[in-house]
């Protein structure tokens, strides 16, 4: 999985922070559209577009979204 996609793919879920924002080292949890409900879509965005299933504990768990795209590919 490459990483650029992964990354417009994560920043697709969110409504109102700026495509631009997001790169392997942004902290997503920084984000003031960060929420609960942000990180369910993106639970559920890992899921339906890599078949992989990750829990809020592994989004906790990570910091960046190349920490987040590596535990993926691990999985």
């Amino acid at each position: 999985m490459y990483l650029e996609k992964f990354i417009s793919l994560f920043a697709e879920e969110f409504d109102e922070t700026p495509a631009d924002v997001f790169n392997p080292e942004t902290v997503y949890k920084d984000l003031d559209e960060w929420d609960s409900l942000t990180a369910l879509s993106i639970i559920a965005m890992i899921d339906d577009e890599f078949e992989k299933e990750i829990t809020g504990a592994d989004l906790r768990n990570c910091t960046t979204i190349k920490d987040l795209h590596e535990l993926i590919i691990e999985l």
